[in-house]
């Protein structure tokens, strides 16, 4: 699958800095340029999570709604009505931590059902963030296969918090979540007779008989003024229990709930 363009303004850094439990915290940059077809390019990308193109005519259809409105009043969080702009930030954090682990990682990341089963556009969906599948031979399962399970959380204007050390957190309760998350990402592709899908999952879901490896990962998607006030060195991880299999990640930007915003709108406009 090729690469996105997007991808292309999501670069490495080179900055490391260390944890309180000794673990390296990546820092990457993201740089959106202005390239009118790349940002074309990305916000259809953004809305397939929502919806696919070839369906919006028909759920669109008898709503008296044009193809963007339907998006902007039905699908999309509310832009300023709380809490549809937290909710905009966060599923724009988790929709690029699925893009890194997707497109420069390579696993495989089937996030889209996150959102297409969302029933309210301004509630969250439960479970863990972000889930990839890495098979070293798809045809014989064996323990080198991979579950990365990443937690991610957004920081878009000043809050006095440690979203890296919430995104920790948060992924200490992914033990609990990860069964029913994979159960309802099997069940998904079962009602949609994508079986095939149904059971590279379903590999996954009893590591006392199948055995692979795991591994946990918690980002945190900083505006570049959040993260500058952030210490990111207080970050502690020591208390989780995968903490030998643990990622930890941040990806800071410009102005980066304007961007959320304008990739928003241009899905919409563009539909």
């Amino acid at each position: 699958m090729a690469t996105p363009g997007h991808m292309n303004w999501l670069v490495d850094s080179g900055e490391r800095q260390v944890s309180a439990c000794g673990r390296e915290i990546e820092i990457w940059e993201l740089n959106p340029q202005d390239d009118a077809q790349i940002l074309a390019d990305w916000a259809r990308h953004f809305r397939a999570h929502y919806i696919t193109d070839a369906d919006l005519p028909f759920m669109a259809g008898g709503t008296g709604l044009g193809h963007s409105d339907y998006l902007r009043t039905i699908l999309f969080p509310d832009a300023k009505v709380a809490p549809g702009p937290s909710l905009r930030s966060g599923d724009f954090g988790e929709i690029i931590v699925a893009d890194f682990i997707e497109y420069f990682l390579g696993y495989w990341c089937p996030r889209e059902l996150r959102y297409q089963d969302r029933w309210n556009r301004n509630d969250s969906t439960k479970g863990c963030d972000v889930i990839g599948f890495k098979f070293a031979d798809e045809d014989n399962p064996g323990p080198a296969d991979e579950l990365f399970v990443f937690e991610s959380k957004s920081g878009m204007s000043a809050s006095g918090a440690n979203r890296l050390q919430d995104a920790i957190d948060d992924s200490i309760k992914d033990r609990l979540r990860e069964s029913m998350s994979l159960n309802a990402i099997k069940r998904r592709f079962f009602d949609r007779g994508a079986i095939g899908d149904a059971r590279k999952v379903e590999r996954f879901q009893n590591q006392a008989d199948r055995p692979f490896r795991r591994i946990n990962g918690a980002a945190a998607i900083l505006d570049e003024v959040v993260c500058a006030e952030t210490n990111l060195g207080a970050t502690d991880g020591a208390a989780h229990f995968n903490q030998e299999n643990l990622r930890l990640l941040v990806i800071r930007g410009p102005s980066l709930m304007k961007l959320v915003h304008a990739l928003y709108e241009r899905a919409a406009d563009e539909a």
